[in-house]
């Protein structure tokens, strides 16, 4: 089917003299090959012979094109590979010699009948590529709307080139906005005003980028164990500073703060106060009128270049406070270097010969600089909005956006596309709002007035990607296409809803950290004369800034921001305990048991949970009396686990888990809530998808706890939605061990955790929401 639609589109593209040279003869004048070239290229086709796609060849002609295919293959390939850096338009002669009417309605006749054929056709031959940043493919009967979409990325300067269907990763190749967003060979403008502004700017970002360490100080942090102190700030809490180099010396946040002390860059300073007014309430105008409390902290820290870590992002409360506020640092630092790059520009032109210009060491290895890890389509469209609210002075100046058409058709949300009468909790509709598709990935270049989307990576400044999307890019070792170059000089690194990935797949983060701030394999083009000292030493992960926002503390978090994070400046985190756990949100009167099982290391816990559970509590819960009980399994490995053991045992049991598909849910409740089936195995990551309502609960049992603690009253509260009458048979039974001490102090709070890890007996607890 491919065949006969690009026999269709090169077809339609033919003059009406060339049409009757095919007729006639079989085959193509060889004066019009490359034009023959050029419709392949605009039918996204690179199919090099004649005799593909013209079934109604006849079979000399067949035989003398296959015969003469080997001999023309070089040529053929040679002259396309020079178009892709050439054709902007299609070659089609507008001047064409006229022909009889006849000839032409015979033509006609045969191009729809090929039409009819290839109509058919959807795009199958697509499925299981790589999805990249590529228009997706169009369904049946959309040809005209993908010609459409084509003219329109032509005109926005996309290059089409890059279609996936070249096998050609658009991430990695540009053509018309090289020069226009190249800074290499941009200049500062005069009227900006800015031209000096890193000379007579001492700012943060100078201090961190300029400063010069010593071998002695990077084996020192590559060896030393890291020095503490802590801090109690008005609104984000206890603070923990830790460094290497030196004895961290305590700061705090100025409870006001002048945007023009913040050395912001200069458009930022008069649109942050605007783009930021949303969230700022009466309380605050009168002592600042740009940040709220959390911003302002948060800020502080940012500006210092420091590692932050902090936990307790809310999607309901504080996440577009935070998004804003780390959109602000990380085009506050593009801006700077960008700035610093064309200033440079400027008087490399203007200098004088004979004058030493190693002075203006101011690049990376790469260009690409900021890193925005996001879980969803909706939050890089979110960041993309403030960049672009940020960098519009006003209504009069607006900024130049390339590609934006297309950037909100493939980041924006149907709100038809949302299913009716859902009821879900509010922070499940503040997580999954929009587009909540997690394969994504997306260059941002910015330059002087001007912002392209889609920028290929290494004419980029800014990426913003999942980590499932960065993940496809890098691939794995011993792949052929793969690629992480673009990740060589990030200097800064943001990792948004970190506890997201947890139930995503948390060894793409993994994947990621493992690979960033590696020596490129290629030079890319590069002027190593510009390229700064600590890029060549290979010391950029020493200067990168690592910004982890996250909704819980988790200990495969803890381990990214201790483990992978070599600040020179240090690191900052946040440490708050919960006073009062989760716990008392339980709305039903509920016996809670405690169960300690004990294990001696980390990796011994798996096993030991697993044959406590099977020797000490499945044993209690085998009678008939005991139906209705819901096992609770965060973990999807201990889920196959258990089920691989039910089954082999032969339990009465069903299960659903985040795979199982809706028919399988639905017949897994309905037996469950019939008392069918006795136990009913239940992920944490299918409630994390789905939230449904599981009916007919009596008994509960976590195998461990919730890796979010509001998890656990949720559940709990599932009791209250079968009334039948037997509330006083319900039980809860939760197995934990030292190693829970976070989520157990996130359930019960940090008072009761002391004494439960303390002793070693079982903790009954009887808790409902007035406790």
């Amino acid at each position: 089917m491919g065949k006969r639609r690009g026999g269709r589109e090169l077809l339609r593209s033919l003059s009406k003299k060339q049409k009757k040279h095919l007729r006639e003869f079989g085959e193509e004048h060889p004066f019009y090959d490359n034009k023959v070239f050029a419709c392949c290229f605009i039918g996204c086709y690179c199919c090099c012979c004649l005799h593909l796609y013209f079934p109604f060849q006849s079979d000399d002609s067949d035989k003398s094109s296959k015969e003469s295919d080997s001999e023309t293959e070089v040529e053929q390939v040679s002259g396309y590979h020079k178009l892709l850096a050439t054709l902007k338009t299609s070659p089609e002669s507008e001047s064409e010699e006229e022909e009889d009417e006849s000839e032409s309605e015979e033509t006609e006749e045969s191009e729809a009948e090929m039409g009819n054929e290839g109509s058919q056709e959807t795009g199958e031959a697509e499925e299981g590529k790589e999805e990249t940043n590529d228009v997706p493919e169009e369904e049946e009967g959309t040809t005209d709307t993908a010609e459409q979409m084509l003219g329109q990325e032509q005109a926005d300067g996309t290059d089409t080139s890059c279609d996936r269907r070249h096998g050609v990763i658009e991430e990695f190749t540009d053509v018309k906005h090289e020069s226009e967003f190249s800074l290499e060979t941009n200049f500062m403008e005069e009227e900006s005003g800015d031209c000096n502004a890193d000379r007579k700017d001492s700012n943060p970002f100078k201090q961190h980028m300029d400063k010069e360490l010593e071998e002695k100080e990077i084996e020192k942090m590559s060896t030393l164990p890291k020095t503490s102190s802590q801090s109690q700030w008005p609104r984000l809490g206890q603070v923990i500073f830790s460094s290497t180099l030196e004895k961290q010396k305590t700061f705090k946040a100025d409870k006001e703060i002048d945007v023009k002390q913040l050395h912001l860059h200069k458009p930022l300073e008069s649109t942050w106060p605007k783009v930021n007014k949303q969230f700022l309430s009466a309380a605050d105008k009168p002592t600042d009128s740009s940040f709220t409390p959390l911003q302002r902290e948060l800020f502080c820290i940012m500006n210092s270049y420091r590692d932050l870590f902090y936990p307790e992002r809310n999607a309901l409360t504080n996440g577009e406070e935070i998004r804003h506020a780390y959109c602000l640092h990380a085009l506050n630092h593009v801006l700077k270097a960008n700035t610093q790059v064309l200033s440079n520009n400027t008087r490399r032109r203007d200098r004088k010969p004979g004058t030493d210009a190693d002075d203006h060491r101011d690049q990376g290895l790469t260009r690409p600089k900021v890193l925005m890890i996001v879980p969803f389509r909706e939050c890089a469209l979110r960041i993309v909005h403030v960049f672009i609210s940020l960098l519009e002075v006003n209504d009069k100046k607006k900024i130049d956006v390339s590609n934006k058409k297309r950037f909100k058709g493939e980041y924006g949300s149907d709100p038809e596309e949302k299913p009716p009468n859902l009821k879900r909790p509010e922070d499940y509709e503040a997580v999954f709002a929009g587009n909540i598709d997690d394969h994504f990935r997306i260059g941002v270049a910015i330059l002087q007035k001007s912002m392209r989307l889609y920028a290929p990576f290494y004419s980029s400044d800014i990426i913003i990607a999942s980590p499932l999307g960065i993940r496809t890019v890098i691939g794995a070792e011993g792949e052929k296409k793969r690629d992480f170059d673009f990740l060589s000089s990030i200097e800064i690194l943001i990792i948004d809803q970190a506890d997201i990935y947890l139930m995503q797949n948390w060894e793409h983060v993994l994947h990621l950290m493992k690979h960033i701030n590696l020596l490129p394999l290629d030079s890319h083009g590069v002027d190593f004369s510009r390229v700064r000292m600590l890029n060549l030493n290979n010391w950029s992960k020493y200067y990168r800034q690592t910004l982890l926002f996250s909704a819980l503390q988790d200990p495969q978090i803890n381990s990214v921001f201790n483990k992978h994070c070599f600040n020179y400046m240090g690191q900052v985190a946040i440490r708050n305990v919960p006073l009062t756990g989760s716990i008392s949100h339980v709305v039903v009167q509920l016996p809670h048991v405690f169960r300690r099982l004990e294990a001696d290391s980390v990796t011994s816990v798996i096993d030991g949970r697993f044959q406590f559970f099977i020797d000490k509590v499945l044993p209690e819960y085998r009678d008939a009396i005991m139906s209705h009980t819901l096992i609770y399994v965060p973990s999807y490995f201990d889920y196959v686990r258990l089920r691989n053991y039910f089954k082999k045992e032969d339990l009465n049991f069903t299960h659903i888990c985040e795979y199982t598909k809706k028919a399988a849910v639905c017949r897994a409740r309905r037996f469950f809530l019939k008392g069918e089936k006795q136990f009913l195995l239940f992920t944490e990551r299918f409630h994390f998808y789905k939230r449904y309502t599981i009916k007919g609960i009596r008994n509960l049992i976590f195998y461990e706890l919730p890796t979010y603690s509001h998890f656990y009253s949720e559940v709990c509260n599932m009791l209250k939605a079968t009334d039948s009458g037997v509330d006083a048979t319900w039980t809860c039974t939760v197995l934990y061990s030292k190693y829970d001490a976070q989520k157990l102090a996130a359930v019960v709070g940090i008072g009761r955790t002391a004494q439960m890890l303390q002793s070693k007996k079982t903790v009954h607890l009887f808790v409902t929401g007035e406790n």
